[in-house]
């Protein structure tokens, strides 16, 4: 077959029986495991400095197995990078990536079941012996003075008992210190929830090596803690039962199956103005925002070289598609209730994380790509400051694919459209600052049709290819 640039050279998962999923691994290990056809073991020994930068290169997950200093764990990323990984996450073929998040997001949550242990609680350090520091976190630019963790975190509703999950980065102070950047509404609303009932320190997990699945629906954002919170949904996500343990020194429940945890609390009374890291744009936009302060009071583990699931954050890797993959899902439902015929909906990595990209199947009616694009534009995440309409022979997730599309699919006397002055990302450096609100930006947005036009000759737009391409590869004459 053709190499498709822009895509990873990687094997389809096997499709599953009509009408059935893949029975989704429970844990992590279980998921490399049945994934090992394309998980790539580095086995030479690797400076803990240096595994963002070679993680970054890879379009499959890089499972580090000797770590320099760091002797006890092993090192993960790279899981849900593309449309290939997100289908071994979700147990689906890789056409149905969309579709079947879609579904699952309308369905009701699942819950959770509690059980008295498990593995996460192998090996349970506390007290004088704690150091979070012994951890192999990684820098994740040149710029950062400090490591970051960039894991998932828990905080549990006060009013109604509901865990809300984000990915937020927390850079180590110390032995036991630490600010934590906090950028989730849900998890600022929580806060505030606290400091009204007079609690100014706040129980808070960080939870370390979860299946993919997890991840994905960590990633939430939307409406929703008045009726479910992330952590009842991961059942759902998963179609299975999912375990969770109490902590060891604070009072909430994470993953049995975890490879690691971080617990403590998160001092409401300790702000002070930190480095924020890299954005998914890959800049360092803000540089410095006001961040609460962390105490680590444990951390628990398996005792079987612990498996520390990073998350690069720059330039293409799972940093940018882990916050907007439920964000596709989301857009697809509401397309769909359009009746926009919805092929894909992707923000892909090389986009800067601020680029939505619709694939529709068949030419539609003057006028529903229009209404399609000013929905993508104006979603409450506030990502899409450049929304792309494509049809189906358009490969969405092919950079070279797409601007060919936009280059002569699209009009741009009639095309092209721009709303000026709206909420403009805080991680955009085009946009205009705000004075005093770090976290929001004034920008313009622009929608570009590239699809098929019904008011043009379809089959104007027929690629011409060589005899037999697609058919014959160029490797099967190579020596």
């Amino acid at each position: 077959m053709r190499p498709i640039r822009g895509r990873p050279d990687l094997p389809p998962p096997p499709s599953p029986d009509p009408g059935r999923n893949f029975v989704l691994d429970a844990n992590l290990r279980g998921f490399l495991e049945t994934n090992k056809d394309v998980v790539r073991v580095i086995r030479k020994p690797v400076n803990v400095n240096h595994v963002g930068a070679l993680a970054a290169q890879s379009d499959q997950p890089l499972l580090f197995e000797n770590i320099v200093g760091r002797p006890g764990f092993r090192v993960l990323d790279i899981l849900v990078k593309n449309r290939n990984l997100q289908a071994r996450a979700l147990g689906v073929g890789e056409d149905e990536v969309m579709k079947t998040l879609a579904y699952r997001l309308r369905q009701p949550p699942r819950g959770i079941k509690q059980v008295r242990t498990g593995p996460v609680k192998e090996v349970v350090i506390k007290g004088a012996d704690l150091d979070v520091r012994t951890l192999p976190i990684l820098f994740q630019s040149e710029t950062n003075a400090d490591p970051m963790m960039t894991c998932m975190n828990w905080v549990k509703d006060p009013d109604s008992g509901r865990y809300n999950t984000m990915n937020a980065l927390t850079t180590f102070t110390g032995p036991t210190s630490g600010f934590s950047l906090f950028v989730s509404r849900d998890t600022t609303v929580i806060f505030e929830k606290y400091k009204a009932r007079g609690i100014r320190e706040v129980p808070i997990a960080f939870v370390i090596g979860v299946p993919p699945a997890y991840e994905i629906m960590a990633n939430y954002a939307g409406v929703h803690m008045d009726s479910w919170g992330e952590v009842e949904m991961f059942g759902t996500i998963m179609n299975q039962d999912v375990e969770l343990v109490p902590c060891e020194t604070i009072d909430l429940m994470v993953p049995a199956v975890a490879e690691i945890v971080v617990e403590g609390y998160v001092l409401l009374d300790q702000i002070e103005m930190h480095d924020c890291g890299p954005s998914p744009m890959m800049y360092g936009i803000p540089a410095k925002a006001p961040q609460p302060a962390v105490r680590f009071t444990a951390v628990t583990m398996r005792k079987d070289r612990p498996i520390y699931r990073a998350v690069q954050t720059v330039p293409e890797t799972d940093h940018q598609p882990l916050p907007r993959l439920c964000h596709e899902a989301i857009l697809y439902n509401r397309l769909v209730e359009m009746g926009v015929a919805v092929k894909d909906v992707m923000f892909p990595t090389w986009g800067g994380a601020m680029s939505c990209i619709l694939q529709i199947a068949g030419v539609p009616r003057d006028g529903v790509i229009a209404d399609a694009l000013m929905a993508l534009m104006s979603t409450p995440y506030n990502n899409a400051k450049l929304a792309v309409a494509v049809s189906a022979d358009t490969d969405i997730a092919d950079p070279g694919a797409v601007y060919h599309a936009i280059t002569l699919r699209a009009d741009p006397g009639r095309d092209v459209f721009i709303v000026p002055r709206t909420r403009g990302h805080p991680g955009d450096p085009s946009a205009t600052p705000i004075p005093g609100d770090p976290f929001n930006r004034l920008a313009g947005k622009m929608a570009i049709d590239a699809t098929i036009k019904s008011r043009l000759n379809v089959a104007d737009f027929e690629r011409a290819w060589p005899r037999d391409w697609g058919k014959v590869d160029l490797a099967d004459y190579l020596d």
